[in-house]
């Protein structure tokens, strides 16, 4: 299996379908003005495409065009706005979140089960 492609998320109703599910995903915010989210992007775009076994959606949104939907990830799993932000949700709950230095998928992987 391969990881999934990066899915954009733009509407509120994408943002409840991952809060819906019950399978891991993880959220990526991000935000193309700052120099540290573009290099957290860098740094997640080369591991992610360094791991074969794993299929979990990775969704990305970008706080500044979709600000709407950025509150409503912080929101609804209840961290902080910050951008770049890692979060790892799972039935309706952020189960691990890192922001700025602090992301890595490989931190990830040890709360998905």
């Amino acid at each position: 299996m391969k990881i999934m492609n990066w899915i954009t998320v733009t509407s509120e109703e994408e943002v409840q379908g991952i809060y819906d599910s019950t399978d891991y995903s993880i959220i990526y915010k991000h935000s193309p003005r700052c120099m540290t989210s573009l290099m957290a992007y860098r740094q997640l775009k080369s591991e992610v495409s360094a791991v074969p076994n794993i299929s979990v959606p990775i969704y990305i949104v970008d706080v500044i065009s979709n600000r709407k939907e950025s509150r409503v990830i912080a929101d609804s799993f209840k961290v902080e706005h910050q951008s770049p932000q890692l979060l790892v949700v799972k039935n309706g709950e952020c189960v691990y979140d890192s922001s700025h230095e602090d992301i890595s998928l490989q931190d990830t992987f040890q709360f998905i089960q």
